[in-house]
């Protein structure tokens, strides 16, 4: 004789209680991941800002050491080197100590991550540098950069300051005035 509790039973039908429950934590589940996506995406968008954060941090304290570099450059621009050479110890030991110092400055800016735009032979790139004016070419092709007004800077990987430049027009460029008709 054999006995029923042995036998192996036919699976019994989900009862609608069962498909509920099952249905419910499928929903749950779901719920659960995107929870667990939407907290990893705020921790990466965090971690993403922080960093940006320490990054530029100095930006709006390097501008204003900006002018201050500016200024050692004009100062030191505007004594010749010849009459550098000619002048007294104490003048040329003064322009030294201002060289020092400008280069000082430009290093220790640099090791925050701030540096100038290179313009040498450049052209003209409306990212970094600002026109000012478009002159005569002197033999270069337009767009190409001729005078640097103010030097530009950039801080990591944006934009600080950028570059005031004369760039070389178009030679063959028509007068301004041409082919406009005055007689109306």
């Amino acid at each position: 004789m054999v006995d029923e509790s042995e036998q192996p039973q036919e699976p019994q039908e989900a009862q609608p209680s069962d498909v509920a429950l099952q249905a419910e934590l499928a929903e749950m589940r779901d719920r659960m991941l995107r929870a667990l996506a939407d907290a990893e995406n705020t921790r990466r968008r965090a971690a993403r800002e922080k960093q940006e954060v320490s990054q530029y941090a100095i930006a709006s304290f390097a501008r204003d050491m900006l002018s201050i570099a500016d200024n050692f450059g004009r100062a030191l621009a505007a004594c010749p080197k010849d009459l550098l050479e000619a002048s007294d110890p104490q003048i040329k030991a003064v322009i030294e100590g201002v060289e020092a110092t400008e280069r000082q400055l430009l290093a220790a800016l640099e090791r925050h991550g701030v540096k100038i735009i290179d313009t040498t032979d450049a052209k003209f790139d409306p990212n970094l540098h600002q026109a000012i004016a478009e002159v005569s070419g002197e033999g270069k092709p337009a767009g190409t950069i001729i005078n640097v007004v103010q030097t530009g800077y950039t801080i990591s990987d944006r934009l600080l300051r950028p570059a005031m430049v004369t760039v070389a027009r178009k030679e063959n460029a028509a007068p301004a005035g041409d082919g406009i008709d005055t007689k109306a």
